[in-house]
Order: structure tokens, then C-alpha cells, then sequence
């Protein structure tokens, strides 16, 4: 009887800690000694299936997501507007806060790159009007019209926001995507990836996985 209990208990925490263990199992691919900076333009590209729609959509485009540092309270933390990462059960598509550790985690990012404004203060103007945006409680814009402010998706929130602290990013250029489920004129990342505005200070990628990646910059 006390083998039974002891072989119990062991096998218990032998599942406590596989479940700890893969619950943890992702990592962010952000280099440590790598310094954000207020108002940054942060890229990601995943592997999953969102990810492959809007590649397949955006021919020229090597990232799938965007978002914009801001700074919460002393904290670097990325702002960014996104649908199907709820917080918790019954979460609403909407814009985000999250670190730049989950932003850059490997359960959502594949390759990741930084691109910095070459105007420090416009960028800093548009990390404060992206927050704002994140305490209004946006919803995520599933109809990708940025001609109606009240949803964003990620590349508007970003052009909104430097727009609003003075700087056009791209022009008034839009892509037609048709697609079963979106029919939209819309921002694609490599519209703002490619701005004269910004360049790229950063870029990395999961070591981990096997599959290569064009690298269209640096």
C-alpha cells in the first residue's frame, strides 16, 4: 500500500512538472542586448496559418505583423492591435499590450526585426497616441478599413499613430485583397517596412527551427 501511494506520488509530480515545463516551453527570440526604444517599429512574421494568409496576400512582405514600442510607467512594452491572442476566455480581438518577451515569443514569431524613425521625438509622439489608443479599448477592425479610426488593425494603428504626431509613413496607395473571408482595400506590413521614414536597426530569427527565410533587408 505505501508503494502504491509513493509510485502515486511520484508519478503526480513527474506530471506537474511536464505540464510546467510545456507551458514554458516558449521563448523570446529578442536579443538581450538589444535596447527598444519609444516609439520603434516592431515586425514579426509567424508560422501558423494567419501568418500564411497575409504573406499569401502580401507578395512582397516578409512579415505578417506589426506593432509600436511605448513606454508603460518606466516599462518598454509593444502596443499592438490583433486578433486571436485573448488575454483570458472571452476576450475580444482589440488592441494590445503586451511585453516585448511575448510579442517576440517563439509560440507567435518566427523571424522579428526592429526599424527605428529617424526622428526621435515623432516617434516618441506616436508611442503616446498608440497608447492612447490601447486605454480606449479598441476593437481589432476585421473589415480593414482605415478610413474608420473607431477599429484598427495593426498596420493602421501604426500609421494612424505617426500620422497623428506629424509624420506620413506611406501615401495613399491601398491593396485590394479578396480572399473568401476578407474583402478589403488595406495596409499591408511591407508598406510600412519599406517607408523612407524608418530603417532597420535589428533583425533576428528562431535559430531552432530548420526552415530558411528570405531576408529582404540586411
Amino acid at each position: 500500500m505505501k508503494l502504491n501511494r509513493s509510485y502515486a506520488l511520484s508519478m503526480m509530480l513527474i506530471l506537474l512538472f511536464i505540464t510546467c515545463c510545456s507551458q514554458n516551453s516558449f521563448k523570446s527570440i529578442l536579443p538581450d542586448d538589444f535596447e527598444l526604444q519609444e516609439g520603434d517599429i516592431v515586425f514579426r512574421r509567424g508560422g501558423g496559418l494567419t501568418s500564411r494568409i497575409v504573406l499569401a496576400a502580401d507578395a512582397d512582405g516578409n512579415y505578417s505583423h506589426i506593432g509600436i514600442v511605448v513606454d508603460s510607467a518606466g516599462v518598454k512594452m509593444i502596443v499592438h492591435a490583433v486578433p486571436g491572442e485573448p488575454d483570458f476566455k472571452g476576450d475580444a480581438d482589440r488592441v494590445k499590450m503586451d511585453s516585448p518577451e511575448h510579442f517576440f515569443s517563439t509560440e507567435f514569431t518566427v523571424i522579428g526585426e526592429v526599424c527605428r524613425s529617424n526622428d526621435s521625438t515623432i516617434a516618441r509622439k506616436a508611442a503616446m497616441v498608440a497608447m492612447s489608443q490601447y486605454r480606449k479599448g479598441l476593437l481589432f477592425d476585421h473589415d480593414y478599413d482605415d478610413e474608420d479610426s473607431t477599429k484598427m488593425y495593426c498596420t493602421e494603428l501604426v500609421a494612424f499613430a505617426f500620422r497623428k504626431a506629424g509624420l506620413e509613413l506611406l501615401g495613399k496607395e491601398r491593396h485590394k485583397v479578396s480572399l473568401p473571408f476578407i474583402k478589403a482595400e488595406c495596409i499591408f506590413p511591407s508598406d510600412i517596412y519599406c517607408s523612407e521614414y524608418i530603417e532597420s536597426v535589428c533583425q533576428f530569427e528562431d535559430h531552432s527551427l530548420q526552415t530558411n527565410y528570405k531576408k529582404q533587408r540586411l
